[in-house]
């Protein structure tokens, strides 16, 4: 009998393994990545790379966000909402093989699972904007 091989992760899986990075990387006060190397259970791929595609556009990603949630700063909403609307946006702009159905359901879902009773219709709101900037239907 040789190793056992890693069960394969869906990317529903991934990207909730990267949210609680992301948090966990902003309650230590650490860059998005830097709770990669902390980990005890080593992230799988798809989760790496989102962790690594936010920190490496955080800048543009939080100004669109912030551009996008009217009466709202980042500051002031909920850290759980942040991190979802981040990979939502890093995915829009960067994983073009993810439909932007995809993208909207799940993070509408892990934002009614982690974070307040109105982050779901919240973070649906802001990423649909994103969506509508990032990926304009055909032409527009």
């Amino acid at each position: 009998m040789g190793t056992p091989r890693p069960l394969p992760v869906s990317r529903s899986e991934s990207r909730e393994r990267a949210l609680h990075l992301l948090y966990e990387a902003e309650s230590r006060d650490l860059p998005p990545a830097g709770a990669l190397t902390g980990a005890v259970v080593t992230p799988d791929p798809y989760a790496r790379r989102l962790v690594e595609g936010v920190e490496e556009h955080l800048g543009a990603i939080d100004e669109l966000i912030g551009r996008l949630s009217r009466g709202w700063t980042l500051e002031r909403m909920p850290a759980m909402d942040r991190a979802v609307l981040r990979i939502g946006v890093y995915e829009l702009g960067h994983e073009p093989e993810v439909p932007t159905a995809v993208v909207l359901d799940e993070a509408v879902e892990l934002a009614k699972r982690y974070s307040t009773e109105e982050s779901g219709r919240f973070v649906n709101g802001v990423l649909a904007a994103a969506a509508a900037e990032l990926r304009p239907p055909p032409g527009d």
